[in-house]
C-alpha cells in the first residue's frame, strides 16, 4: 500500500489555509492509497502506477520539479496510451511538447527506440505576449536545442519547432497510433485536428491535456463541436485529461 504525496496546487487563494484543511481531512481517512497534488485530493486509491517498475523507472528518471512529479497521474494516462499503440499500427505525435519531460518518459516506458515508431513532437519553444495563450516558465530562444539535445539518443524521435499546423510540413505522421494535444489554444488544438485526425489509427487514444481544467473551457467547447460533428465524444477525466479512443 502506497501513496503519492505533492504540495503542488494551482489556483489556491491562501495556499497555507488549503494545506491545513487538507491535513485535517487526511487525518479523517485511511493513511494508505491517498494521492493529493496537481488539484486531485483522492483516498481509498490503489494507485496502480506506483506499482509499474517500467513506469516508476522512467518517471523517476526525467521528473525534476515539483510540477513535473505531481502530475504523475496524468503522465501515466499518457504511457497507458502509448502502451495501447504498440498493438496499433502507425507512429506518435505530441503538439505542445514544452520541455519534452512526458515524451522523454513515453519513450522510456514503451522504449520507442526498439518498436521502430517515429515519434513527432511539436511546439513553439517561445513564447510573445501577442499570442492568445499563457507562456510557460523555460519558453525561451534556447528551449528547443534543450529538448533536440533531451532525445539525441533516439534517432526515430523529430523535434519540429514552428506553428501548428504549419509545422506539420516539416514532418508528420501518415497513420497515427498515439497523439496527445496540449497548447493551451483552443483554435490550434483545432487546427491541429483539422490536420491529423483523420490519420488517426482507429482504436488509437488521443489525450488531451486542458480538456477538463475549467481555466481551458474554451479548448472543451472547441473539441466538443469538432467532434460532435464526427459523432464522437471525449471523456473528461479526474485528472483534468481528455480522452478519446478513435
Amino acid at each position: 500500500m502506497k501513496n503519492h504525496l505533492s504540495t503542488a496546487f494551482f489556483g489556491t487563494k491562501d495556499f497555507n489555509k488549503f494545506f491545513e484543511s487538507m491535513q485535517g481531512a487526511l487525518n479523517q481517512v485511511s493513511p494508505w492509497g491517498v494521492f493529493t497534488g496537481d488539484n486531485l485530493f483522492a483516498f481509498g486509491r490503489n494507485l496502480s502506477f506506483l506499482d509499474d517498475a517500467a513506469f516508476m523507472d522512467a518517471f523517476n528518471r526525467s521528473a525534476e520539479t515539483p510540477v513535473e512529479k505531481a502530475i504523475i497521474w496524468r503522465t501515466y494516462v499518457l504511457c497507458w496510451a502509448a502502451r495501447r499503440a504498440l498493438r496499433i499500427d502507425g507512429d506518435f505525435a505530441e503538439c505542445g511538447c514544452y520541455k519534452g519531460t512526458s515524451a522523454r518518459i513515453v519513450c522510456d516506458y514503451v522504449r520507442l527506440g526498439e518498436t521502430g515508431r517515429r515519434f513527432f513532437l511539436y511546439d513553439l519553444f517561445e513564447h510573445s505576449a501577442d499570442m492568445p495563450h499563457h507562456g510557460m516558465p523555460e519558453h525561451s530562444a534556447g528551449l528547443y536545442g534543450s529538448v533536440a539535445s533531451r532525445f539525441a539518443d533516439l534517432a526515430n524521435v523529430r523535434v519540429i519547432r514552428g506553428r501548428v499546423p504549419d509545422s506539420f510540413a516539416e514532418g508528420a505522421p501518415e497513420r497515427i497510433a498515439f497523439l496527445h494535444v496540449d497548447m493551451n489554444n483552443a483554435e490550434a488544438e483545432v487546427a491541429a485536428l483539422d490536420h491529423l485526425f483523420d490519420r488517426v489509427a482507429p482504436g488509437a487514444a488521443v489525450v488531451f491535456d486542458d480538456y477538463g481544467w475549467l481555466a481551458y473551457r474554451r479548448q472543451k467547447d472547441a473539441l466538443d463541436g469538432f467532434f460532435a460533428a464526427r459523432e464522437l465524444q471525449v471523456l473528461e477525466l479526474p485528472t483534468g485529461q481528455g480522452l478519446l479512443i478513435a
